[in-house]
């Protein structure tokens, strides 16, 4: 599986190597096709990453990426191809499709966009959740900013030192984390996972405290839900504010405890949220 972030990095390693490859793009598209306008994938000798949608588009793309590297002196630095998916490759998709390939450069590399971010997200807790959770985000298209007060996760490790993290997962250690909640943008979602009830329920309160956030979901049973909705109405939260709380967390349907399958519940939870303000694009 490939993202667009994981294919881009790709690209940057094999051209740091000096590994020779081809960019198949698509550049147009019309009607029913695999994939749109802006899908990358990367072609070398003896290997590929990334895809167009396979099927006989995607073969042919690859030998024809193939035979590129193989004439690098004599073949033309561009190639575009117009490719009528049903007459041309026999493809019940119908659709057509523009292609341009050309050898990876650092020209190419330079122009190559980051894509945008689907949303901006504080997440609170580093414990296996959420650990789990990050794992999934590290090749999607958002900004996070991973939170904890602690420097050592529930088994003992310390997450702040964990394998690298890509550019647009940041990580933050800091006391009292619920202090945090103020230097989110306006639109930022927020996900609270930590280790304490307590701390769980002066995040909520913190959150629930603005009014211009996009989401908030909080890990818990139906139970917690219905104490901490108890203690807000004693505060006097709006009824209408205390309903954006989104808890318990995670798209239904998903069924399991184990914390790979809570963290996917919630990731898809995240990446079915309707379009918002425009975020920016990652770095």
């Amino acid at each position: 599986m490939w993202s667009a972030l994981a294919l881009r990095e790709t690209a940057r390693q094999w051209l740091a190597s000096g590994r020779p490859a081809v960019v198949v793009e698509v550049v147009r598209s019309r009607g029913s096709v695999p994939r749109e306008a802006g899908t990358r994938m990367l072609v070398a000798a003896d290997t590929a990453a990334g895809t167009i949608g396979g099927g006989h588009l995607e073969w042919q793309a690859l030998a024809d990426a193939r035979q590129l590297l193989q004439q690098a002196d004599a073949a033309p630095a561009v190639v575009e191809q117009h490719i009528a998916l049903g007459p041309t490759l026999g493809q019940c998709c119908g659709g057509t499709v523009g292609l341009r390939l050309q050898h990876l450069n650092a020209a190419h590399l330079d122009n190559w966009p980051f894509p945008p971010a689907r949303f901006q997200l504080q997440l609170y807790g580093a414990g296996h959740v959420g650990r789990a959770v990050v794992r999934l985000l590290a090749d999607l298209p958002c900004q996070v900013s991973w939170i904890d007060e602690r420097d050592h996760s529930t088994d003992g490790s310390r997450w702040l030192e964990s394998p690298d993290l890509p550019a647009h997962i940041e990580r933050r250690c800091v006391e009292p984390v619920d202090a945090e909640v103020a230097s989110a943008p306006p639109g930022c979602c927020f996900l609270v996972m930590t280790h304490s009830h307590a701390l769980d329920w002066a995040l909520t309160q913190a959150i629930l405290q603005r009014t211009d956030f996009r989401w908030f979901g909080l890990i818990g049973s139906q139970t917690k839900r219905a104490r901490f909705v108890h203690r807000l109405r004693d505060r006097g939260l709006p009824e209408s504010q205390i309903d954006r709380m989104v808890c318990p967390v995670g798209l239904p349907g998903i069924f399991g405890k184990e914390p790979e399958v809570l963290a996917l519940a919630v990731v898809a939870q995240l990446m079915s949220l309707p379009p918002g303000a425009p975020e920016p694009a990652l770095h």
